[in-house]
């Protein structure tokens, strides 16, 4: 059974910067696409940024573009979520997937998620 384990988020001042990682475990990590949604308090979870198995197409959407980047090392079966000029509405639970089928943008294109890390950025 493949597991996701998401770290890095806490707790940062607005302009500041984290990057979070998830740890994926079995041995056929750079087969899929991996994703990054989050969840802000009374909100639904949305779509943050996905990036194919290579690593050779990047997706992300208009809120963090420019200031999120996604990537990944499959030697470490690790994707990483580098977050920049971080903002109070940015504040969310972050959770990473793994992509099963169809688009990237939506929720149930994935499969299997992890338990999410908390980021919550200060004004």
């Amino acid at each position: 059974q493949v597991q996701l384990v998401e770290s890095g988020g806490g707790l940062v001042q607005a302009g500041g910067s984290l990057r979070l990682s998830c740890a994926a475990s079995g041995r056929t990590f750079s087969s899929y696409a991996m994703g990054w949604f989050r969840q802000a308090p009374g909100k639904e979870r949305e779509f943050v940024a996905a990036i194919t198995g290579s690593g050779g197409i990047k997706y992300d959407t208009n809120p963090v573009k420019g200031r999120f980047t996604i990537s990944r090392d499959n030697a470490k079966n690790t994707v990483y979520l580098q977050m920049n000029s971080l903002k109070p509405e940015d504040t969310a639970v972050y959770y990473c997937a793994r992509h099963y089928s169809g688009s990237y943008y939506l929720l149930a294109s994935y499969a299997i998620w992890g338990q999410g890390t908390q980021v919550t950025v200060s004004s």
